[in-house]
């Protein structure tokens, strides 16, 4: 049998500067009361994402990010039951207006629960990122199917047809991940270096206790008969 390749949950720079994680003290209490809207423009506390069970929370860089919307598409392959089974919730939050939530969701297939901190309070008193930082030993993302070229065309593309011609949110801002709750415990934390640097699902879906394994590779599957 291959040996299991075990969930990396750091990123080293060439300096060996550790970049990118933070420590699982991250202080939701400094972010619970923020604002949030889904997709009607209702607000809730970000607290009540997580206050009652464990809940993995992806932030996106904005919703015309190509990178985002390909690793959105395959957040939206996650079998319900496997996420049932481990009574985990996962949650999309976007820092654009709200009204970019349903054409999104209707983009990728996506159908779990999706927010926007259009004022990005949470992005930033969390700490993540404003600029992308780029090293030779990060890995890219395996959910990103796109080449830097053809992908920022189809952003570029998907803006100027939007209903709303807007970047719906900042481009400059980046992303990360978060497992917390119930409560405010934070179990992992991953806050993105660039478009490419997110936390691999299968990793995520370990880390938060999900059994099953899933393979997200659009590689052809061989079937043993």
């Amino acid at each position: 049998m291959a040996e299991v390749e075990s969930p990396v949950t750091r990123q080293i720079s060439k300096g060996n500067s550790e970049i990118g994680i933070h420590s699982v003290d991250l202080r939701l209490e400094d972010v619970e009361d923020c604002l949030i809207y889904d997709k009607y423009g209702m607000s809730i506390p970000f607290r009540k994402l997580y206050q009652d069970r464990k809940a993995i929370i992806i932030f996106v860089r904005n919703f015309l990010c190509y990178s985002c919307k390909e690793y959105v598409d395959d957040l939206s392959k996650i079998p319900r039951e496997a996420l049932e089974e481990a009574d985990i919730s996962l949650v999309v939050m976007g820092q654009s207006a709200h009204r970019h939530i349903e054409p999104f969701c209707s983009l990728t297939g996506y159908p779990y629960e999706i927010y926007v901190d259009p004022e990005r309070c949470i992005y930033q008193k969390l700490g993540m990122k404003r600029e992308e930082t780029f090293t030779t030993s990060a890995r890219p993302s395996p959910h990103v199917k796109s080449g830097v070229f053809m992908g920022q065309m189809k952003s570029i593309w998907r803006a100027m047809t939007s209903p709303a011609f807007d970047f719906q949110g900042d481009l400059h801002q980046q992303g990360g991940a978060i497992i917390a709750g119930p409560g405010s415990q934070v179990h992992f934390s991953h806050f993105d270096m660039n478009r490419l640097d997110h936390m691999p699902i299968t990793w995520l879906l370990q880390l938060a206790g999900v059994q099953e394994t899933l393979d997200f590779s659009d590689k052809p599957k061989m079937i043993h008969v």
